[in-house]
């Protein structure tokens, strides 16, 4: 009788630890298919060292500094030409007025674009990031469409600025 007890409580014991192990194994592990691959012990296995450089991009003049640059001058020049298309009179002006109309466009798409990268980059969201870049460029193309007309065939856009501010 004491031999069955002791079988019986080995068993036992072996059957708590198979279960305990099966169980405290990670959620995302246990929903793995037979597809992936296995599970390493101490986390996924990442390409190179903690030493290796990251690897940047090539060049573009699209991207990187020079963009920055581009984004720092379009924002300093906004400055005095707002200051000057209001000082002057926009009808008198209508070069000065197209401008100044697509500079704030453009900065507009800038800061826009910048927090699409920033939050729906393409990597994380397959289908909603570029979709949305997208219609940030179909946007920014018809705005640029209305501006051109409002500043052609209607008062501009620092007069309909300057009839707001005084009205």
């Amino acid at each position: 009788m004491s031999s069955a007890l002791v079988a019986r409580a080995a068993f036992n014991r072996n059957v708590a630890s198979a279960l305990a192990r099966r169980s405290l194994r990670p959620l995302a592990v246990q929903a793995r298919g037979a597809a992936d691959s296995a599970y390493v012990p101490g986390g996924p296995i990442y390409r190179g060292t903690v030493n290796d450089p990251t690897p940047f991009p090539p060049p573009s003049k699209t991207h990187g500094s020079y963009h920055w640059a581009f984004e720092r001058l379009l924002s300093a020049g906004l400055v005095p030409l707002t200051v000057a298309a209001f000082a002057t009179s926009g009808t008198n002006y209508p070069i000065l007025d197209g401008l100044l109309g697509i500079s704030l466009v453009m900065h507009s798409h800038i800061g826009f674009d910048s927090i699409l990268v920033d939050y729906l980059h393409p990597r994380k969201f397959p289908f909603l990031g570029p979709a949305f870049t997208w219609l940030l460029r179909a946007t920014t193309v018809g705005v640029l469409v209305g501006v051109y007309q409002f500043n052609t065939n209607d008062i501009g856009l620092t007069e309909l600025i300057a009839k707001a501010w005084h009205a």
